[in-house]
């Protein structure tokens, strides 16, 4: 009732402003103790030899900075994702750049990556208190050449990975120019290798493993799933997370917004990733864990995923339309029993 009061001001004005509003006012109720009502029994488990007190995590795009890491993480979110963060800040692409379609609980972007740089989210994480899981999604700055986009990848897992849970590759966002072309067989087996090369070595001077995850996209042909699944293997991946948002708009066609450019994140993404994800967890066997985020908009949504066999889901469209609340009620479903189709 609460959120839904708060929903109606917050849908009355700008997306963006109500984006910052909306962290703003989180932010200010986790200052003065008001979101402990969210707290509830957790479901420990691992996510790639990391402890997490359950798989309901916050996906990368809600807090690209690091500016809302402990208000967020008050929540029961049992990992946090930040990011997309680039090398250099950048203000992402012309306004305006994000619309909301209430009417299908969905939301279309093409932020572009706007960001305030890493070193800028490098001393928010040092201000905050969170001691979770926090992941942290990294990306190329718009100006760089497609042909030069790993060594910006480098510049950032380099920089992050003293301060990282783990760290997730942002190749599928179609908001970045040819962002998603770094998919390809040859171009994602190039990056990949080289951030695990570096992350070898980073290992070795920080003494810490971080993890090193893709985050791929919806929109994938099979051959393109195959081949992403095998690069993942051979590379020794530490996860996938699936799926990024769609530039498909076949299912908001009647919608007046639906010939806005961008991706399209919320309900309608749901079957798509899933199907994305079941051919992607086909092909890798049980090799690696995939994380599941797309469309989830219920606590049914996140247990479908973890049944089809995410080995953790992620949300974002649907805390937007379904409140904070939406954690809780995802949380609690952890302890159903998973039964593999």
């Amino acid at each position: 009732m609460f959120y839904n009061l708060i929903r109606r001001f917050l849908f009355s004005i700008n997306e963006e402003k109500s984006h910052i509003y909306s962290l703003e006012l989180l932010k200010l109720f986790y200052r003065f103790n008001l979101l402990k009502p969210f707290f509830i029994a957790q479901y420990p488990s691992t996510l790639m030899g990391l402890e997490i007190p359950n798989p309901i995590g916050l996906a990368a795009g809600l807090d690209k900075n690091g500016e809302y890491i402990d208000a967020l993480a008050s929540l029961g979110f049992g990992f946090i994702e930040i990011g997309t963060v680039t090398p250099r800040a950048q203000p992402g692409n012309p306004k305006p750049r994000l619309f909301r379609i209430p009417e299908k609980n969905a939301i279309i972007n093409r932020m572009g990556f706007n960001n305030k740089g890493i070193d800028y989210m490098i001393e928010r994480i040092k201000e905050s208190h969170y001691k979770g899981v926090l992941g942290v999604n990294i990306g190329k700055n718009a100006d760089t050449p497609i042909e030069n986009a790993v060594e910006d990848y480098l510049t950032c897992l380099t920089k992050i990975y003293p301060y990282a849970s783990y760290v997730v590759v942002n190749i599928s966002s179609p908001n970045t120019k040819d962002l998603r072309d770094l998919q390809n067989k040859d171009n994602i087996e190039y990056l990949l290798s080289s951030l695990k090369s570096a992350q070898k070595d980073l290992e070795i001077q920080h003494q810490k493993y971080v993890p090193l995850l893709v985050k791929i996209a919806p929109d994938l042909t099979s051959e393109q799933i195959k081949d992403i699944a095998k690069v993942a293997i051979n590379v020794s991946l530490d996860g996938i997370v699936c799926s990024n948002t769609t530039v498909d708009k076949s299912t908001i066609e009647d919608s007046p917004l639906a010939k806005e450019s961008g991706g399209l994140s919320g309900a309608p993404l749901f079957d798509k990733s899933n199907e994305v994800l079941t051919a992607l967890l086909k092909e890798l066997d049980d090799s690696i864990p995939v994380i599941g985020v797309g469309g989830i908009n219920s606590n049914k949504d996140a247990l479908h995923k973890l049944r089809l066999g995410a080995s953790a889901v992620q949300l974002y469209t649907g805390l937007i339309y379904q409140g904070p609340s939406l954690v809780t009620k995802c949380i609690k479903i952890c302890n159903e029993p998973i039964i593999y189709n």
